[in-house]
Formats: structure tokens, C-alpha cells, sequence
């Protein structure tokens, strides 16, 4: 069931068609009425899973304030207004249909927000932020947009949608708090990540079929009796997004660095439509069919646009700019462990150890050198080779998870994400090899890091340096570490401890004196 709904997910630009189709056929050989009674259980379906993912601590987190400042500004004081008068242009005669286009560009951010900004390289953290600010902005100013833009043309009861919305959007924003709060309590943060986050989002694309589906049905003698309504309604979705590309795209070259100025694009292009969807359904009764239809059919412009602007963001901003890079970003946590070693299970103890291979795993960061003249000095001592090794975490899953949504299983994607983090890494990784062999050089006659001995893995950083000392039949593992209180240890010792808990091969983590 799970690889089933992974697969809508991956392909919605096919299954929303398909959904709608089948909605359009039900509800004219059916009475799609009695459909009425699924439309909260699958609007709660659609909407709690997306939140047990989000963490919203990640809001706390500076470092891009100007470019969440810009992101908000064109999602709620640009794009809205732009719906609205569209809404009036195209659709003066079914303010219903008006009142979907404006839902449309109300509710940023979609968690695919995430994805997109990662397969095009851009700034993931701030992506997140963009999302999580996003939809809980975009929640609360809902009812005022509303009011305020189409009070004058439909009959709204504002405290009505107020309550649909604490409804369908923060009471299963609390829940899912909750949900994740106790399942990382009972299982731990790397097994939720893992094993049981990545389970929630199918769920919520479960929930997004079923109601484009309803909404389908109960609009389906409506659209037989006018057949060119759907093509008419691409029109104005279509110049929304268009005008937001190009709009996000010049505001992101001229302010903002590459990677940030593609978190704002897609901070702003992708809007929230499962929200959108569930407040057009819920909070306007047999009307909401209507606006539900212009927001399903707003999926197919949107997921398409977004893969296609993809291929386009380096002739627009450039190539990614390492030497601008912080190379921390791409690379694995530092680590922090008391300086320990052990030996393999069941060797006998020796007063003289023989180290063949060394193998010296690195962060890439400057307290790394330290640990790389240990590694320097045991090679020189025992006449052993030294491997780098250093482990690239898959970061477009990781703030995926983290934005509430499940990534693409397009394994050629997230190989070519991995990949370009990959290569810089070791572009980096011989920079500084070169750079510390000079120095160790003037100390000792012989430094055994040489550029062709660089190891780069994707993935979980404790299992790759584990299994690459196994296989490798390394004789020793060199790990080095930051800070010196307690709380670092805490917070920045999770990959050494990992290690060595795990290796049958001798550890040996260093501290910087």
C-alpha cells in the first residue's frame, strides 16, 4: 500500500487527471450527494499527516532572514491580489470559481517546496522555514483575505470559516505535534526519521485524491452542461504561476545569493494546495464544490511547472558557487566523543598494535585538522596508508521530513542532488589535504593523506564510516571532535558514539587541546 501511495505522490501530475475523471464519472451516473459525508474525514486525512512531519523549531533558526522577509512579502502582499483580480476578469459571473483562484494563491507553502528546492540546489534550510512560516501565516490571514477581497460578492461568515479552519488546519497542526512528539520519545529521532515520518505523507496524498475526487462528483452534471469550463479555468491558473516565476525568479537574482534566491521561488510559486482544497470544501458549503474545483485542477499546472523550472535554475541564476559556499551546509555533523579506542571482539591483547590501514574520518571542518595530524603521525610511525573518508548525509530526505512531506523515489533525482554534494566535498576535501600535508611536512619527513585516498559516501554517517572500516579491513578509525563542555558533547557527539559503539574496529577520536 505504502509503494502504491508513494507513487501517486511521485505522480500526481497523472493521478490528479485520472481522479478527476473518475470523479466526473461517478457523480453523472451516480447521486454523488451521500459523498457530502466523507468530506472531513478526508480533509483530517489530508491534513494531520503533513503536520506529525513539520518541526517547527527550525523557524528559530537564522541566518536568511532577508530572504524569508522577501518570500512573505510577494506571498501575501503580491500573489493574493493577483488571484483576486483575475478571479474578476475571468470569473465576474461565478464568484464560487473567483473564490477558488483566490484560495489558490492564498496558502503558501506546499511541502513540495522542499523537494524542488533541493533537486535544484538551493538553500533546504531556509526552504523549510519558508514552509513552516508559510502555512501557519497563510492559516490565519485566510479569513481576513476573504472577507476583506470577496465580501462584496459572496455572502461570507467569517467566524465560519474561522472555525473551519482551527478545524481542518490547528487542530491537526496540534495533533500531529503531539504525534510526533510522543513517537520520537518511544522510538528515537533517528527511527522516526527513518521508518515512521516518511509513512504520514502518503497518507495525506490519500486524503488529497479523495477530496479532488468528491469535489469532481459533485460538480459533475455542472461541468457536462459546460464542457470548455476546465480549459477555461487553466487560463488564469496559468498566468498566476507564470507571472510568480518570473517575479520570484528577479526578485531572488537581484537580492538575494543563488541558493536563497531558489528557496524564494519555490517559496512562493508552490502554494499549499491540500489547504487550500480543504478550506473550499469545508467552509463554504454546496458552493465550496466550485472553488475546490479551480484549486484540484491548480495541482496539475503546479507540479508540472515546478519540475520544469527546475531545469532552468542554473542558466537563470548561475551555476552553484563553491567558493561562496559555507561547506559546512553539504557536509556531515562534526562530532564529539572522548578520546577512546577499542580493540575487535575476541583479539588478543597486545602490547605492540599493528596498523596496516588507517582510516581518518572528516567533517571538513577547520578542528578537523587537528585529528589530521593524528592521522599524519600514526601513518608516519607505522609506515601505514591513511584513507579520508567523508560522509555526505542524504539532506534533501532529511528537511523533506522535516517540511511534512515525502520525497521523491526518483532515484536519478536524488542521485544527482547527492552526487554535486558529493564532488564538492572532495574538491574540498583535496584542498585541505593539500594544505595540511605542507604543514605536517615541516614537522615530520613523510605525511601518509595523499588526494587519490579519499573516500566520499551518501547516507547515515555512523553506518558508512562503519561499514567502510569493516570492509575495507582498516586497522583503526580516527574521528575528531569540537568544543569541550558537556553540552557539546551532548548535542555534537552523536556520530562518534554511533561509531564507536558499532566498529569492531579500534576508534580513536581526538580533541583539540
Amino acid at each position: 500500500m505504502w509503494k502504491f501511495l508513494g507513487q501517486i505522490t511521485k505522480n500526481l501530475t497523472i493521478a490528479i487527471p485520472i481522479i478527476m475523471i473518475s470523479g466526473f464519472v461517478f457523480g453523472i451516473i451516480f447521486n454523488a450527494q451521500f459523498l457530502k459525508g466523507l468530506i472531513i474525514p478526508f480533509t483530517f486525512l489530508m491534513v494531520y499527516p503533513m503536520m506529525v512531519n513539520l518541526n517547527f523549531q527550525k523557524v528559530l533558526e537564522g541566518g536568511d532572514t532577508k530572504a524569508q522577509m522577501l518570500t512573505q512579502i510577494i506571498n501575501f502582499g503580491i500573489v493574493p491580489f493577483l488571484a483576486y483580480f483575475l478571479g474578476l476578469i475571468f470569473f465576474k459571473d461565478s464568484p464560487y470559481m473567483a473564490l477558488g483562484l483566490l484560495l489558490t494563491g492564498l496558502v503558501p507553502t506546499s511541502g513540495m517546496t522542499i523537494s524542488w528546492t533541493g533537486f535544484a540546489k538551493g538553500n533546504l534550510e531556509a526552504a523549510v522555514k519558508m514552509t513552516i512560516i508559510g502555512l501557519t501565516l497563510g492559516s490565519i490571514a485566510t479569513p481576513f483575505y476573504v472577507k476583506f477581497l470577496m465580501g462584496t460578492t459572496i455572502e461570507i461568515d467569517f467566524l465560519k470559516v474561522m472555525q473551519q479552519i482551527i478545524i481542518i488546519v490547528f487542530v491537526p497542526m496540534i495533533a500531529g505535534f503531539l504525534t510526533r512528539k510522543a513517537l520520537v520519545k518511544r522510538y528515537g529521532q533517528k527511527t522516526f526519521k527513518q521508518n515512521i515520518g516518511p509513512k504520514f505523507p502518503a497518507l495525506s496524498t490519500l486524503g488529497v485524491v479523495g477530496i479532488v475526487f468528491i469535489a469532481m462528483a459533485l460538480k459533475a452534471k455542472g461541468i457536462a452542461a459546460s464542457p470548455g469550463m476546465l480549459l477555461y479555468i487553466l487560463v488564469p491558473l496559468t498566468l498566476i504561476y507564470s507571472f510568480n516565476f518570473i517575479l520570484s525568479s528577479l526578485v531572488g537574482k537581484f537580492f538575494l545569493p543563488r541558493g536563497d534566491a531558489i528557496a524564494l521561488v519555490y517559496g512562493s510559486v508552490m502554494r499549499n494546495l491540500s489547504i487550500a482544497l480543504a478550506i473550499a470544501i469545508n467552509a463554504f458549503g454546496k458552493e465550496g464544490a466550485s472553488a475546490a474545483l479551480v484549486v484540484a485542477i491548480a495541482y496539475i499546472i503546479q507540479v508540472q511547472s515546478a519540475a520544469w523550472y527546475v531545469k532552468f535554475t542554473d542558466k537563470i541564476f548561475g551555476p552553484p558557487d563553491l567558493s561562496k559556499k559555507h561547506p559546512e551546509h553539504l557536509l556531515a555533523k562534526p562530532v564529539e566523543e572522548k578520546t577512546e579506542e577499542k580493540t575487535t571482539p575476541g583479539q588478543k591483547p597486545s602490547m605492540v598494535a599493528d596498523i596496516k590501514k588507517v582510516l581518518f574520518a572528516s567533517d571538513i571542518s577547520a578542528t578537523a585538522r587537528f585529528a589530521a595530524r593524528y592521522a599524519c603521525s600514526i601513518g608516519n610511525k607505522f609506515n601505514a596508508k591513511v584513507w579520508v573518508i567523508h560522509v555526505v548525509p542524504d539532506l534533501l530526505e532529511t528537511y523533506s521530513s522535516e517540511a511534512g512531506i515525502m520525497v521523491s523515489d526518483d532515484k536519478n533525482q536524488t542521485a544527482d542532488f547527492n552526487k554535486t554534494a558529493m564532488d564538492e566535498a572532495k574538491q574540498l576535501l583535496q584542498e585541505r589535504i593539500r594544505h595540511t600535508s605542507k604543514k605536517v611536512l615541516a614537522e615530520i619527513e613523510f605525511c601518509p593523506l595523499a588526494e587519490e585516498n579519499i573516500i566520499i559516501k551518501a547516507g547515515d554517517p555512523v553506518e558508512q564510516i562503519v561499514k567502510t572500516a569493516k570492509e575495507g579491513n582498516f586497522d583503526l578509525v580516527i574521528m575528531g571532535t569540537h568544543g569541550q563542555g558537556e553540552f557539546e558533547e551532548i548535542i555534537l557527539g552523536s556520530t562518534a558514539s554511533g561509531v564507536i559503539h558499532k566498529s569492531n574496529v579500534p576508534v580513536l577520536v581526538a580533541r583539540p587541546s
